[in-house]
């Protein structure tokens, strides 16, 4: 199933229209402020040298000597890995994001889906979602090298990495690797999504054939303009980071008094095991504060962060079962 959060459409038909309070998506609440914008970045296409100063600074940022070829957020990049090789026999670390198998199978791939990467061995593609989406498991740079070298092309899918820099793989990239490719989001961390931004970091070869697969103009320029100003700014980062860490952790005493165990998840977002996943959206989507579920799991609900006091007493409120709204069709 091609499900996804920020789905509040699907909410609204199901408990009325309101004041809804979605967190059903990792998005950081708290979106980086929007630089000035020329007129320009409207009036013309985005010329080759803008898009490779992005890059330079996207780099630079992730710590790599690799390639880094901008597009139209990590979904971009998905859509695009599976005309990279095969189709073939491909491997995905799961459950995780479903648009890896889905946007696989959709051009001939046989996808296995395997409990850990190194059940990936002798595969011609195996995907691994680091941090992983929804449980936030994280496997470390030297055991993906290791398993890179038992397969045909390995996908590191680091959309929610920005919260843990250390832990990524991309400073251990260069320009020669070639079986390789780091999937990176620009709009979960910076809060940007609408921006539709993102990143692949791989070798010279593969970067050429990702940049002629996307076509020119893969960018728009208010997404380069935006995306240079916000990976530059690392007093940002760093102060985001801090206050991610402390909000998640607020997050898990609300869920602990609910009597909800922690599966996992980063500071983005969290998992939890409620023991019944419908009942308690339910219970949520009656105070118009919407969650994440799962076809694959009857207890596991998925929250991101509020990101206002009044965001966060209504879902405190929603939690402890004082409603004040009813449900209605």
């Amino acid at each position: 199933m091609r499900d996804h959060g920020g789905d509040l459409d699907r909410a609204m038909q199901e408990y009325g229209a309101g004041d809804w309070l979605d967190l059903s998506t990792g998005i950081n609440p708290v979106p980086y402020p929007l630089p000035p914008l020329p007129d320009s970045v409207w009036a013309k296409l985005p010329t080759k040298t803008e898009t490779a100063g992005l890059e330079r600074i996207a780099a630079t940022v992730y710590g790599t000597t690799a390639e880094v070829v901008a597009l139209a957020g990590a979904q971009a990049a998905i859509q695009l890995v599976p005309r990279l090789a095969g189709p073939g026999r491909a491997s995905i670390v799961g459950p995780t994001y479903n648009e890896h198998a889905a946007a696989l199978r959709a051009q001939g791939w046989q996808v296995t889906m395997i409990d850990d990467p190194a059940d990936g061995a002798g595969a011609d593609l195996v995907t691994v979602v680091s941090p992983n989406n929804p449980d936030g498991r994280v496997w470390t740079p030297q055991s993906l090298l290791e398993l890179s070298k038992s397969v045909g092309l390995l996908i590191v899918d680091e959309s929610f990495g920005d919260t843990d820099p250390a832990g990524s793989l991309c400073p251990h990239l260069g320009p020669e690797e070639n079986g390789i490719v780091v999937l990176r989001s620009f709009g979960k961390f910076y809060g940007l999504a609408g921006l539709r931004l993102g990143f692949a970091v791989t070798g010279a070869e593969l970067a050429d054939r990702l940049r002629a697969l996307a076509g020119p103009w893969a960018v728009n320029g208010p997404a380069i303009v935006t995306g240079s100003a916000a990976l530059a700014d690392q007093s940002w980062q760093a102060a985001t980071r801090r206050r991610l860490t402390q909000d998640a952790e607020r997050l898990d005493s609300l869920a602990s008094k609910a009597g909800w165990r922690l599966v996992g998840g980063t500071p983005l977002f969290r998992t939890y095991d409620t023991g019944d996943a419908n009942a308690a959206q339910t219970r949520l989507a009656r105070g118009r504060i919407w969650s994440r579920v799962f076809p694959y799991s009857e207890s596991w609900l998925r929250l991101g962060l509020p990101g206002s006091e009044d965001g966060w007493a209504r879902l405190e409120r929603a939690m402890s079962g004082d409603q004040t709204l009813t449900r209605s069709r």
